[in-house]
């Protein structure tokens, strides 16, 4: 078990430690919830620290669990911001230390204002522990509908072989080129690169060469290396699964977007797709965004963008989305333009993305 001071690192107050399904609480449930018809279920054990009676699980913790389970058949019902107003439960049996626990919510009733959902938590053999149902109020403002993916440096860990290839025809041209160079347009598109390396005055077939070379050379060095980071793979599935439109806006050719995707078996994995060639400017501008946002046909302001550049946390901004920057590629301290910025998305879940279109932050 991870220490407090580990639990609150690389997070922003608050965001990940839920005590119902946050991933970086030490001491929380981590409940997980997946789709079970129209509502949803999970398992869970609770030990010998949730007791209240000798060897009897406290009642505030079944209610807990019921209160969560009715919350997330909330957000798989496709509403990602409300609160819970009244809850009623009723204890049937004891649970027991140790007891492998089922608990299932459904929301039964969708108001223009109110929810109601019910839940129902079992022994393994399905005895009833306890029922319970719940209102909860629907919050105003903007919403939770999409997620547009940045790829390199948020999904794809390609910054190393990006460097090789870059340096590599940069060399060979006896052109100036550092880390340092890369690092500060890591993201940006490549012919914006190449003119902020070269100048606006190098010819452009000479330019085009270069981008054609790096390209291949890029895909040369990649290939069979490439790995995702840490919790990107889950958490695309977890929005799917909560039912949430994705989409991936990078600012790579469409080559290379083809081949990272498929070497990391997510190519279908997208509700659509926006690759750098297709706008006329790259980020900063938002049009990446924007278009990406228009493919979904989602509203920019229920947009959430995941970035890792400076770049990427402001095009995000210009669009009018909300932004979760993960510190992959450069500092936090530098990312802190964006609503919820987290130094890895391990512990990041559908309801913390949510939770940026409720927090007073803006971005």
């Amino acid at each position: 078990m991870m220490d407090k001071k580990q639990a609150f690192s690389g997070l922003n107050a608050g965001q990940g430690m839920c005590f119902g399904c946050g991933k970086k609480n030490p001491f929380g449930m981590c409940l997980k919830f997946s789709r079970d018809g129209n509502g949803v279920i999970t398992e869970y054990t609770p030990g010998e620290y949730y007791q209240g009676w000798p060897d009897i699980i406290h009642g505030g913790i079944v209610v807990t669990l019921l209160d969560e389970a009715m919350g997330h058949a909330v957000l798989m019902n496709g509403n990602f911001g409300f609160l819970t107003a009244s809850i009623q439960v009723n204890l049937r049996r004891p649970a027991y230390v140790n007891d492998v626990l089922v608990v299932r919510a459904e929301v039964t009733k969708n108001g223009k204002k109110t929810l109601e959902t019910e839940g129902k938590l079992t022994t393994s053999d399905g005895k009833t522990v306890a029922d319970a149902k719940a209102v909860q109020v629907i919050l105003k403002g903007n919403q939770l509908e999409a997620v547009i993916w940045d790829m390199d440096g948020v999904i794809a860990d390609t910054a190393p072989f990006h460097f090789q290839a870059w340096d590599e025809v940069f060399r060979r041209r006896k052109i100036p080129y550092s880390r340092e160079v890369f690092q500060r347009n890591f993201g940006k598109r490549n012919d914006i690169i190449v003119r902020s390396i070269v100048g606006e005055d190098y010819p452009e077939n000479e330019m085009e060469a270069i981008l054609v070379e790096k390209e291949g050379m890029f895909r040369e060095k990649a290939a069979g290396n490439i790995k995702s980071f840490p919790g990107a793979i889950e958490l695309i599935g977890e929005l799917r699964e909560y039912g949430v439109k994705e989409a991936l806006a990078t600012s790579s050719p469409i080559e290379n977007g083809q081949f990272v995707t498929r070497q990391l078996g997510i190519e279908n994995s997208f509700d659509a797709v926006v690759w750098g060639r297709e706008v006329t400017e790259g980020k900063p501008n938002p049009q990446i965004f924007l278009l990406a946002a228009e493919r979904l046909n989602v509203d920019s302001g229920n947009c959430g963008v995941i970035e890792d550049a400076v770049a990427g946390v402001a095009a995000a901004k210009r669009a009018g989305m909300k932004c979760l920057a993960v510190a992959n590629s450069h500092p936090e301290a530098k990312l802190d333009e964006a609503g919820l910025v987290v130094d890895s998305l391990e512990h990041v879940s559908v309801a913390d993305l949510a939770s940026i279109f409720n927090s007073p932050k803006k971005g």
